[in-house]
C-alpha cells in the first residue's frame, strides 16, 4: 500500500512538498476512456468483444474463401463496417462531451479554507 502524505502549507516544509508532489498527480478529474492515439485500437477491442461483431467479422472472413463463398464480399462486410462505424462514432461524441464536462469542472472556481 502506498500512503500519501498531505503537508500543511506553512513554507517550512517546501523541500518534502516538492518531492512528495512529484509522485502523486494533482486534483484534476477525468472520465473519459479514450485519448486521441488510443480510440481506435481500444475501441475495436471493446467492439470485438461483443458476440454479434465477433460473428459477422467471422462471416466475412468466410466468404473471402471461393469454397464457401455465398454472397460477395462487400455485401458481407457491410454491415459489421456500419456497426462498428456507427459505435465509434456513438462512443467518440459521448467521449467528447465526458472530455468537455471534465475541462468544465477542472476549471471552475472553487473556494479553499485555510487558517
Amino acid at each position: 500500500n502506498k500512503w500519501r502524505i498531505v503537508l500543511p502549507d506553512n513554507g517550512r516544509q517546501w523541500k518534502d512538498q516538492k518531492q512528495v508532489s512529484t509522485f502523486y498527480s494533482g486534483n484534476k478529474i477525468k472520465t473519459t476512456k479514450y485519448s486521441w492515439f488510443t480510440f481506435l485500437p481500444q475501441n475495436l477491442f471493446e467492439q470485438f468483444h461483443r458476440l454479434g461483431n465477433v460473428y459477422f467479422f467471422f462471416l466475412a472472413v468466410l466468404n473471402w474463401f471461393p469454397q464457401v463463398e455465398v454472397f460477395h464480399r462487400e455485401i458481407t462486410m457491410l454491415p459489421l463496417i456500419v456497426v462498428l462505424l456507427a459505435s465509434m462514432v456513438k462512443d467518440a461524441v459521448e467521449d467528447y462531451g465526458k472530455h468537455q464536462f471534465d475541462k468544465t469542472i477542472n476549471f471552475s472556481k472553487t473556494r479553499v479554507y485555510d487558517k
